[in-house]
């Protein structure tokens, strides 16, 4: 008997469902039968006693839960993690289970009262004792992972549970002798499937169902070849079998009432110790500053929201509130990540949210060097649409040129030290970029209560979308900001797609730039040959712009456009010339309005105007958007795109379509400053230019001749 496995047990004396602390509760207060758990359990206890020998803790009354002994602690050789409930209604347990393990000469290592760990009901090791499988998301906090490698000597595996329904890692994971694994991944998150993935070979995991799951099928107890469980499907047993196994069931319904089987009603207490193998854990912790009005602008809310759905965990360590309306608040949060490269990606969106990390404080950037001329070292930090600053050298640089998806260029000069945001293809040797997170930090206005749902006459819309807003609401505020930036020598860009012709709106776009409204026009080649078609044939795809019908032989009115186009050698030249006299694009060559036409690879022709060298094409989009105020975006998903990735915050923008989903993909820029509406492009500069009629002329614009 002496080599066999040991087992502690606990009696369902004092057995009930008395309160809810899981969904299996639910319903079920004092619904379980005392005599029929007693039976079920004592079927358990025999089977165990059958392959191993089994120690008895005495129930105690008013603690109905000790019955589930697993999570009494984490037993490995002659030491025990004492569990930390995370409920009130368990924590009564733990004086109870300490005072046994004492008795039975284990060393008790004990976590701090406020950090929950529930024992073997959220560690399992793998019964090679190679190393230790530790849940998180429920009842356990990812900061005790440590704590646990560093006393146990052991390597930890951080794995997170994501279903409420498999609250501890043990009613949906059993390690098993030989190496196998019968789990459940849907309980699991992505980056935890990919873990086990990676520990486990395929032909050692036994993934199983959600009808075996909800049985509590990996709620199981293995000893040598044997897994005794409450229920298996035909399919799961002949799958163990050919695995090597004997199943064992043995109904424990009773338990399953409290959201328990056969696993939760014991707890191993000879594990192996492998003397070769020492601690191992990837778990990284960090403190995060915030500041601002954390509560009413969310700010708070979204950032312990990333966390967990990031797979990380959160504790407030301090939270002042602002005392008055106008003040604002602090926080220091410290985050903890299962390993490093989580950690990167959490740190990555926090920084975006305007988090500092406090150590960052004291240390400056990670610099690697550009070896190979448009390449950037590994994990180098993507950069975000807003004003970033690294530290270098012990002192805070704002990085200069922001834009989103770039790489932060790190240059000695003559002046000191420059930090640039570049595209990759820009790198050079000679330079340094930044690379992970640390040192950086994002310069944002704080989010004022007043930005959610302000209501000032002419505050600029916050960001969202919606079709049930009164487009006319928004036209005004628009209309309002577009007189304002051109009073004061401010800068409108447009990117517009063919639609804004189709639609009827070229005369109203036209009238903007020549009005002085619009300073910069980035379009296709389409909107082009469309504008051009309509002001010397009438038609725009060879649709009769006046009757909506179809012309004979329109569908080659713009072709024979280009082809004039190209005989005058462009448009500057068509318009000098007098072949061209009015429309978008005449206005703008009048005007010294700039544009640039980016080709595709969809375009006829195209038009000499036409870069169809994509780089030096996106080069010309961000030069014309430097210095711009607002964009408007009307109808142009790809070119809109490209823009948006290319502007900084701070800008205000303005994104048309009739299609919300491509008004939400375009709005959807974390700023604060951009607005969606869905609409009519050519109602929406109808409606536009009647506003500014109203705000700056006596006689509409609608009623002047051109």
């Amino acid at each position: 008997m002496t080599d066999l496995l040991r087992f502690l047990m606990c009696s369902p004396r004092h057995y009930d469902v008395d309160y809810v602390i899981n969904p299996w509760m639910e319903g079920n207060i004092h619904k379980s039968s005392r005599d029929r758990a007693n039976e079920q359990w004592d079927k358990l206890y025999h089977l165990i006693k059958d392959h191993a020998i089994v120690d008895l803790v005495d129930p105690v009354q008013g603690w109905p839960d000790m019955v589930f002994t697993a999570n009494a602690g984490l037993v490995l050789g002659d030491k025990v993690v004492l569990s930390r409930f995370l409920h009130k209604e368990r924590q009564g347990e733990e004086p109870h289970f300490k005072q046994w393990f004492e008795e039975n000469g284990y060393k008790v290592f004990e976590l701090p009262p406020d950090l929950p760990f529930e024992g073997a009901g959220d560690a399992l090791l793998d019964r090679e004792g190679r190393w230790l499988w530790a849940g998180y998301g429920f009842r356990t906090e990812l900061d005790s992972h440590p704590l646990i490698a560093q006393w146990l000597d052991i390597e930890v595996l951080s794995l997170r549970l994501i279903d409420s329904r498999f609250y501890h890692l043990d009613t949906c994971f059993c390690p098993l002798s030989g190496g196998y694994l019968l789990y459940y991944p849907p309980a699991f998150d992505a980056y935890s499937n990919f873990l086990i993935e990676r520990r486990v070979p395929a032909d050692k995991r036994i993934a199983i169902a959600e009808p075996d799951a909800v049985n509590f099928a990996c709620n199981a107890v293995n000893i040598h070849q044997v897994v005794i469980l409450n229920k298996a499907s035909e399919d799961l047993k002949q799958r163990l079998g050919q695995a090597g196994y004997t199943v064992m069931e043995t109904p424990l319904t009773e338990f399953l009432k409290a959201g328990g089987a056969s696993k939760c009603l014991t707890l191993r207490t000879t594990e192996p110790v492998r003397e070769e193998l020492h601690a191992r854990v990837t778990v990284e912790s960090r403190n995060i500053h915030l500041e601002g009005h954390l509560l009413d602008a969310g700010i708070m809310n979204r950032v312990l929201d990333t966390v967990v759905e990031k797979g990380g965990s959160f504790k407030v360590l301090n939270f002042n509130l602002g005392a008055e309306r106008q003040s604002t608040s602090r926080a220091e949060v410290r985050v903890t990540a299962p390993d490093h490269e989580v950690m990167e990606e959490i740190m990555t969106q926090l920084i975006e949210l305007g988090a500092v990390d406090l150590p960052a404080e004291e240390r400056n950037a990670i610099l690697e060097d550009v070896t190979l001329s448009g390449v950037a070292p590994d994990d180098f930090y993507v950069t975000t649409i807003y004003p970033t600053e690294v530290r270098i050298d012990n002192q805070w640089v704002r990085v200069q040129n922001q834009r989103m998806d770039g790489a932060i260029a790190i240059r000695e000069t003559p002046n000191g030290l420059t930090a640039r945001c570049k595209i990759l293809r820009d790198l050079e040797i000679g330079e340094k970029v930044v690379v992970g997170v640390q040192g950086i930090r994002i310069v944002r206005k704080p989010e004022s209560r007043d930005q959610r749902g302000s209501k000032e006459e002419f505050t600029f819309m916050g960001s969202g979308v919606s079709s049930e807003r009164r487009v006319e609401l928004l036209v005004e505020q628009i209309a309002w900001e577009m007189r304002h930036i051109r009073d004061q020598g401010g800068k409108v860009v447009v990117t517009a797609g063919p639609v804004v012709i189709h639609t009827g709106g070229s005369e109203h776009l036209a009238r903007l730039i020549r009005e002085g409204y619009v300073q910069a026009l980035l379009a296709g080649n389409a909107i082009a040959v469309h504008d051009m078609e309509q002001s010397l044939m009438g038609t725009s795809l060879g649709v009769d712009m006046k009757k909506g019908v179809p012309v004979h032989g329109g569908h080659r009115h713009h072709l024979k456009v280009i082809n004039a186009i190209r005989r005058y050698g462009n448009i500057p030249n068509a318009v000098e010339q007098g072949f061209l006299t009015q429309g978008i694009m005449y206005e703008c060559v009048k005007n010294n309005v700039p544009f640039c036409l980016a080709g595709s690879i969809r375009d006829d022709g195209p038009l000499p105007d036409t870069h169809m060298d994509l780089l030096k094409a996106q080069a010309e989009y961000a030069r014309l958007i430097e210095g711009a105020d607002m964009i408007l975006m009307l109808s142009t998903m790809l070119h809109s795109i490209g823009v948006g990735n290319m502007t900084p915050a701070g800008v205000k923008m303005v994104c048309v379509d009739i299609n919300p989903a491509v008004v939400t993909k375009l709005s959807d820029r974390g700023s604060v400053e951009s607005v969606g509406i869905v609409t009519d492009v050519g109602l929406f500069l109808s409606l536009l230019v009647k506003q500014l009629d109203q705000l700056t002329n006596p006689y509409p614009l609608s009623q002047t001749v051109q």
